[in-house]
């Protein structure tokens, strides 16, 4: 599980670029609220991803998320903190989870930014088992790609209806 105390952010963002992304494109590095400001920073990713096709956009998340698992797991060893608070890559990948072929405008985006945040926030049944006992880099991973896949269902339930 997370740990929520006061963390210092580790000078090392700055300075190695693992980390800088590590840490959501520095956006860890907010000292308040920094899984928000994490999902924030995954909005322009998502406005670069969201034209392409469906398909391709799939294979560019599986990707990601790989590569998020490999990168958080490296970064949380060499800082010596498992999923440090300020780690906020994790956040950026739950959101493009989210809004997978979500219907386009500025509505969908904040309500997806809005599901995702209660879920990953809220944490029910995987997710909190997930963040509890699969660690390392998949287990910082996995359990917002599962907050992001239980809001893209809800998402694709009110475009819908």
């Amino acid at each position: 599980m997370r740990d929520y105390t006061a963390q210092p952010v580790p000078h090392s963002i700055w300075e190695k670029p693992s980390h800088f992304i590590a840490f959501g494109f520095g956006s860890g590095a907010v000292p308040f609220a920094p899984g928000t400001f994490g999902t924030l920073m995954a909005i322009p990713f998502y406005l670069l991803m969201q034209p392409l096709p469906h398909l391709l956009y799939l294979f560019l998340l599986i990707l990601i998320t790989v590569a998020s698992m490999w990168l958080c797991d490296k970064v949380s060893k060499e800082i010596n903190a498992h999923d440090h608070s300020g780690m906020c890559l994790d956040e950026i990948v739950g959101y493009l989870v989210t809004m997978f072929s979500a219907p386009q405008g500025i509505t969908w985006m904040v309500a997806g930014f809005l599901l995702f945040r209660l879920f990953d926030i809220w944490k029910p049944w995987p997710i909190r088992y997930v963040d509890e006992h699969v660690k390392g880099g998949t287990g910082m991973i996995l359990d917002d790609v599962l907050a992001g896949v239980y809001s893209l269902i809800l998402l694709r339930l009110f475009a819908w209806l």
